[in-house]
């Protein structure tokens, strides 16, 4: 027991060296936080023909994103199978963590996504210029990112102005 007497205590905080390593472990947290996306695998459905599918997948892998490519023959019946429902059907569909991504949606989004429990999907219906993948020489549609719940309502969750 140490009672009555005194420890000298030193002042590690600035050692030499020490503040190195807090900078760099803190450069770490903080890249960490900005590369969200780099644990995250997505496996993608398309059609072989259609080429803005591709570009929508280099988007993602740009931000960090794991893709599988898988190309179907029957892409109505993989996304009925998903519960991705007419009105907000596109050309590709994704599943990530067991929820479907329809369409041309943003990558961080897609991150929001996987930590939403209310929701089974989200979707870019149709194909609006501007939205990942469908890139045009500086144009872009306003758009929304509508959320699917799990009770089968619509929710907009992100909305994207034209420019």
């Amino acid at each position: 027991m140490l009672m009555g007497r005194i420890i000298p205590m030193r002042n590690n905080f600035l050692r030499p060296g020490r503040a190195l390593r807090l900078a760099a472990f803190a450069a770490l947290l903080i890249s960490s936080a900005g590369h969200a996306a780099e644990s995250l695998t997505i496996d993608v459905h398309r059609d072989a023909n259609c080429g803005c599918c591709k570009k929508w997948m280099q988007h993602l892998e740009a931000n960090g994103f794991t893709v599988v490519d898988h190309v179907e023959t029957n892409m109505s019946a993989i996304k009925q199978d998903l519960g991705v429902v007419p009105r907000l059907s596109s050309c590709h569909t994704a599943v990530i963590n067991g929820k479907f991504v329809e369409g041309h949606v943003p990558a961080e989004q897609i991150v929001a996504l996987s930590k939403r429990n209310d929701l089974i999907g989200i979707a870019v219906p149709g194909m609006p210029a501007g939205s990942p993948g469908m890139e045009v020489d500086g144009k872009q549609d306003a758009y929304q990112v509508i959320g699917l719940s799990k009770a089968g309502t619509d929710q907009v969750i992100a909305e994207y102005p034209a420019n």
